[in-house]
Parts: C-alpha cells; structure tokens; sequence
C-alpha cells in the first residue's frame, strides 16, 4: 500500500514515543521508507539508536549537524518526503506549528516543508482540552494538517479521557489513506455513526437499536478513495474502521459538540441513530422500586445534529446526507425529512422487523434528493456504502 513512499517521521517527546517502534515497522511491512527526526524531548523515552535501527535509517537530531547539512541540508530533508508524520505531537510541537517556530530541527523542517503534514496528538487531558491547544488546532486545521485521535482511554499519569496518542495500526492505515490516490484525495469528509446512550440514572439509558455497520462501512468506503475521514460513533456494536480520525461518544449532546468541533469538512454523512429524546433531569443515583408507585419520566428534545449542519448559514458542508429510518410510508416520511431539515440527501430505509435490516448485513435504501426517490436493491452494508462513497466522489468532483 506504501510501496514506493518516504515519510518524514519526526518524534515528539512524549511517553507515547515508545509506540514509535512499532508503527515504523508497520509502516515498513507496508513498502514505505521512513526518515525519522527525534527532538531532544523524545530522547528521553526512546533512543535513536533504536529508532535508527528499525528505520533502517540514520535518526536526525540536530539541526546545525555540518556533516548532515553537507549531505543533506534541513530544507531538502522537509521536502523530499510523500508525507510528514509527528507521532507523538505534543502540546509543545503542536503551538510551535500552529505559531511558526522554528527552534530546532524538528521545527524548522515543519516551517520549511511543502509536504502534506499529518499529527498524531498524545498529551495530557487537561493539556488537550485547554484552550490553547484547542485554538492551535483549529489553526492546524486551518492549515490544512491532518489530524489522527487523540483516542480516549488510561493515560500514563493516571487520569482518563481524550489525548491517547493513536494506535500504530491506525496511524499507519491513515498515512496509506493519505497517500492513497482516489476521486475523494484532498477531500474532508465526516460520519457519525452508532447510537447514542441518553442516561436515566447510572445504570439505565434510552437508546435506538444501531450496530453502527453501515456507517462504519460507509467510512470506510470513503477512506477507500483517498477522503481523510472524522468519524464520530457512539456506542456501536461493531469495531471502527482504521485509517480514520476516530472520536467516541455516548450522547447526543456529545455528538452535536464532537460534530462542531470537525467542521468545516467538504461532506457529511450523519448515518448516527441519535436519540430524539433524553430525560429532563438525569438521576445521579440508582432510582430504586418503592411503594411510591413507578417512577415518571420527563423528557426533553435533543439537538437536531442534522438540521443544525444543513441550515448553517457560514461553512455548510458542500454536500450533507442524512439517514432515515423508517417503519411505514418510506418514501414520504423521507421526503418530509429531507425538506423539514435542509439537506441534501436522505437514505431512508425500511426497518420493520420483518426486513431483517435494523442489526443485519444487508440493507435496501431509497436516496431521496431533489430530483425525486432512486430506489436502490437490496445489498450488503459494504455494497450501499461502496455505491454511497462512489457517488459522493461524482458530486464532489462535479462542484
């Protein structure tokens, strides 16, 4: 898949970097020849013996090195690359790019490259949700810097959340997706998949029935043509696709935030089977049987995550597809859908629970759009999604 590809591998100093090994084999196996750069931070985690080893490669350290600078001088070393990786970005390596720094070799090939420029962040939660990692994302963004996770989970200084550094496996299916020439290269394109879980005390919550199949197939049908995916899932049955930005969720409103924080993004396909409704007032403690009667229940609207991207009035996605699903009168309820929330085009389907489809492998859509309902034959979840990204990639490459 990578046959053929240089990429430039410069190592943040982080705990992290002791998954550095691991991917530069993988990337390896893949045919690719990887250039490692350690900035002095990262030599504190992992050696450059060790990374040059198993790059097969020198590992640059310096920038004022005169035997590499007569070999190899930092500006060319910055663009003779397919691809420029930083695993792990740190916090510090992240404000230096977002600010144009340029104080050490790692730095300095960053501000000189004019090669695509993707980030693998790894920090602390409280570093990743501050605001000013935050505003320098958005300005990376901006810039058009890929970003891979951060995933959630156990950090190495004991607290829990967002800043995992993202796994070798996913970082290397990314870089093949980025490398990968397709109809959809270049291209931003974000999926919500999976349920969502809208707790009613600790232990109970109202949910829709969802795998997330389709959706994680759709983005990976997606993937497949060179778009660079953000998939946001809530509680899905079934394992995300590699090569994505994976964020997870449980709650709508989580959704809605994750949903606002991708934008902007060239399409969105929101497959997700968000719950309509939550409680008013969640239980912060088991609600226990009594002799009080059964307990009520008020609930209250969640947001409207597909009407609110399709009425954006300033950096609406070129193209937004939304899903419905459906147990009567498809076609009509999906056309209501479709003009009730403003977007582009609705996949409705048919899950009565004779169809088998809600939970199954197979599903039969109907694309509304404004040029009427195109029935689609019953086919794999892989199928609808190959047929989905094709015609996504025809619109997009249309506008």
């Amino acid at each position: 898949m990578l046959a053929g590809k240089r990429i430039l591998l410069i190592i943040g100093g982080g705990i992290a970097a002791f998954k550095i090994p691991a991917l530069i084999r993988l990337l390896r196996q893949q045919g690719a020849a990887v250039t490692p750069v350690m900035t002095a931070a990262s030599e504190q985690f992992v050696t450059p013996l060790t990374v040059a080893a198993v790059a097969g490669e020198k590992a640059y350290t310096a920038l004022f090195d005169l035997t590499d600078e007569a070999e190899m001088g930092h500006i060319q070393l910055s663009r003779v690359a397919d691809l420029v990786l930083v695993a792990p970005a740190t916090a510090d390596l992240m404000a230096k790019m977002a600010q144009g720094l340029a104080g050490d070799l790692a730095s300095t090939l960053l501000l000189a490259t004019d090669t695509p420029v993707m980030i693998a962040p790894a920090m602390n939660v409280r570093m990743w949700l501050h605001p000013a990692t935050q505003r320098n994302l958005a300005l990376l963004k901006g810039d058009g810097v890929q970003i891979v996770g951060p995933d959630e989970g156990d950090m190495a200084c004991g607290e829990y959340g967002p800043g995992r550094m993202a796994e070798p496996e996913e970082l290397a299916a990314a870089c093949a997706a980025a490398l990968t020439d397709g109809p959809l290269k270049g291209r931003r394109v974000l999926v919500t998949s999976g349920p969502t879980h809208e707790p009613i005390d600790p232990v109970r919550y109202i949910a829709n029935r969802s795998s997330g199949a389709q959706g994680t197939a759709i983005a990976r049908a997606l993937v497949g043509l060179g778009a660079e995916v953000v998939f946001v899932t809530g509680p899905a049955d079934v394992l995300p696709p590699e090569g994505v930005t994976l964020v997870r969720v449980e709650t709508a409103r989580q959704m809605r935030d994750a949903v606002q924080a991708a934008l902007p993004v060239d399409a969105g396909v929101f497959a997700a089977a968000v719950a309509d409704w939550r409680v008013a007032t969640e239980s912060s403690s088991k609600i226990k049987k009594g002799a009080g009667g059964l307990p009520v229940l008020e609930f209250t609207e969640n947001p409207d995550i597909l009407a609110e991207v399709s009425q954006m009035s300033d950096g609406r996605p070129a193209l937004v597809v939304g899903f419905a699903a459906e147990t009567d009168d498809v076609v009509n309820h999906a056309t209501a859908k479709r003009a009730r929330k403003g977007c582009d085009w609705i996949l409705a389907n048919d899950v009565s629970p004779e169809t088998g489809i809600m939970g199954g492998s197979e599903n039969a859509v109907v694309l509304i759009s404004e040029d009427g309902a195109e029935v689609w034959p019953r086919m794999g979840k892989d199928d609808v999604a190959q047929r989905l990204a094709a015609r996504i990639a025809e619109t997009l490459g249309a506008g």
